[in-house]
């Protein structure tokens, strides 16, 4: 992999938060500013202490943090760790894009090669 070296087991932790619908969710939701518990939970039908659990699980991987601002504790979306997520996924897809130009390239000078079309037989001389 080229660029800035990833860390193993932080990339681990990410993907497994993220392998969660609520917790995309909350990703989601938190890209657009930072919100209570209580906020991030209503458009759920799970309890608020569940909620707080994917927090947890988020913070555990990095993706967000909690401050505090008098009695409220909102939670904020690490914009630089999903930075690093998503450069490590960006990584293989130019790699894979680069392959895909080679190949598409390479069949490209193949159809410039090929022998034109032979016509079947009964198909010779005919005309519309």
């Amino acid at each position: 992999m080229t660029g800035t070296p990833v860390d193993q087991d932080r990339l681990d932790r990410a993907f497994a938060a993220l392998a969660d619908p609520v917790r995309r969710a909350i990703i989601a939701r938190l890209s657009t500013g930072p919100a209570t518990v209580n906020e991030l939970a209503e458009p759920f039908t799970i309890t608020v202490q569940a909620v707080s659990q994917h927090i947890r699980a988020l913070e555990r991987a990095g993706l967000v943090t909690r401050t505090r601002e008098a009695q409220r504790r909102p939670v904020h979306l690490d914009p630089a760790a999903l930075e690093s997520v998503t450069a490590w996924i960006d990584n293989y897809r130019l790699q894979a894009e680069r392959s895909y130009r080679r190949l598409e390239a390479v069949l490209g000078r193949l159809k410039e090669h090929q022998a034109p079309a032979v016509k079947g037989p009964g198909q010779e001389g005919r005309s519309r």
